[in-house]
């Protein structure tokens, strides 16, 4: 199983357990140490991973830090946890700040067992930044910060690696956060700079927000748009189905069957892979042999249907109902297999 299967398992199981668990105690038990266990490290080797990290600051003694792992004797990252139902904010990294400052880590993490903050000194040596660089949050799996997380593995662990893509991992994070604003509420300021070229007249405070509704609709029907077209051209319509697939497609159901494609193209050890759209279903076929088709997915309001090619005399389908996509993980040695076959045709 590689490191993606692990993660979204690891998901499922933390979705089932985390009404169940009310302390930070059970917190670090039942999570973050299950969650540094999948990153490769050995949690019960006190060489390694180290409970109660002792950090004094100045005058204080005895300070400590819940975790901190070790690397040649030297912290690398310390951890500080809160309790599941915790919502993260500011105040809570004040013992992280505290603690990075008075140990050699390059990097303190701040949790609540969910979510993940990564963060360094990029903007003043020895001196944690507010903000942080990474944030992954476990119950909502971005693929983007899947390579991201990745890169603190044990096995991959590289300090210079990790700390030359921070900076942007950093601000790119940041302008997401200022992007969703906008979309939410555009700023006057925004919307002066949209209107600026296309509107002549004097633009008061009533104009101002007669655009910021329309500024939102706007934003709202390019990203519709661009879904769209983005989705056409992954699927590819065969000419005679072309003009009656655009005009019967329901974009939602198309959504999900691209979505369920994807998780299952996960799973296969190549890219070559295209997706095709019929009136009925959406189908996933090897590059170069629109026969060569693998799966196919139909996605309805009471079911969804998975339908493996059977490779043998009968030629015979195979078909699965599913309600959520990790139970397809169930028969991921099928569909691999399946794959296989359709290589060999």
């Amino acid at each position: 199983m590689d490191f993606i299967d692990e993660l979204r398992n690891f998901s499922s199981r933390i979705d089932k357990l985390k009404n169940n668990i009310c302390t930070e105690e059970a917190t670090k038990t039942s999570i973050v140490l299950p969650f540094f266990q999948l990153l490769g490290y050995d949690v019960f080797n006190p060489l390694e991973f180290v409970p109660e990290y002792i950090a004094d600051t100045g005058t204080k003694k005895g300070e400590k830090v819940d975790y901190a792992i070790l690397q040649n004797g030297n912290p690398i990252m310390i951890i500080e946890v809160k309790p599941v139902n915790t919502d993260l904010a500011i105040k809570h990294i004040n013992q992280l700040f505290r603690y990075f400052t008075v140990t050699k880590a390059r990097f303190g993490i701040l949790t609540n067992g969910i979510v993940y903050r990564f963060y360094s000194d990029l903007e003043e040596a020895n001196k944690m930044d507010l903000t942080p660089f990474l944030e992954i949050n476990l119950l909502d799996i971005k693929n983007d910060s899947i390579a991201s997380l990745k890169k603190f593995c044990k096995e991959s662990f590289n300090t210079k690696e990790i700390l030359n893509n921070a900076s942007d991992l950093k601000y790119t994070l940041l302008l997401k956060a200022v992007i969703a604003e906008q979309f939410n509420s555009p700023s006057e300021q925004f919307i002066r700079t949209l209107i600026r070229n296309i509107y002549n007249g004097t633009k008061t405070q009533a104009i101002i927000d007669k655009f910021r509704e329309l500024t939102i609709v706007a934003m709202n029907e390019y990203i519709n748009d661009l879904l769209n077209s983005r989705l056409q051209n992954a699927i590819m319509p065969t000419t005679s189905e072309s003009n009656a697939t655009k005009e019967s497609e329901n974009v939602s159901f198309l959504c999900e069957e691209i979505k369920t494609l994807e998780y299952i193209k996960d799973m296969l050890p190549t890219e070559n892979i295209l997706f095709k759209k019929t009136t009925r279903y959406v189908y996933m076929h090897l590059l170069g042999s629109q026969h060569k088709w693998i799966c196919r997915i139909a996605v309805q309001q009471d079911k969804n249907l998975l339908t493996l090619h059977k490779f043998d005399t009968t030629n015979y389908e195979t078909e699965y109902y599913f309600d959520e996509l990790s139970q397809l993980e169930q028969i991921k040695s099928y569909i691999i297999d399946t794959y296989n076959k359709c290589i060999e045709m």
